[in-house]
């Protein structure tokens, strides 16, 4: 795993590592493939949840979950452009971004069925991390 990732999420609880023909059936189902930092925290983890940084709090789904999840959420239905991915578990999603050809991250609202209220966070699974350990 990346050391600044490694650093950045700390003080997380991991889950326990995945497996890679787990993550390419989730890519196969989701009709997407994952960014490569994504994939190899979840190879290592499985998905991650806990503090970061001072003020946000981060819930990143097991690669199991994130089917059901989408599914259940309307994901799909209503915002196809999108794969959510985790949550602050307070309202708020993290959905990776498929509209342009390099997948970015973005925030939305769990219950916007509106692709406007998404919020660009990073480029990068580490950009988007840096930018909840340094929100203040």
């Amino acid at each position: 795993m990346n050391k600044e990732i490694m650093k950045l999420t700390q003080t997380m609880k991991y889950n326990s590592f995945s497996s890679e023909e787990t993550i390419k059936s989730v890519e196969l189902e989701i009709d997407m493939i994952f960014p490569t930092q994504y994939r190899e925290f979840m190879l290592e983890t499985n998905g991650a949840e806990g503090n970061i940084g001072q003020n946000s709090y981060l819930a990143i789904w097991s690669i199991e979950e994130i089917v059901s999840l989408n599914i259940d959420g309307k994901v799909e239905e209503f915002t196809p452009e999108l794969v959510q991915f985790a949550s602050d578990g307070g309202g708020m999603a993290y959905a990776f971004d498929k509209r342009d050809k390099e997948i970015s991250i973005v925030a939305i609202p769990d219950d916007s069925i509106h692709i406007e209220d998404a919020e660009f966070l990073g480029k990068t699974f580490q950009e988007f991390l840096q930018y909840l350990y340094d929100t203040e």
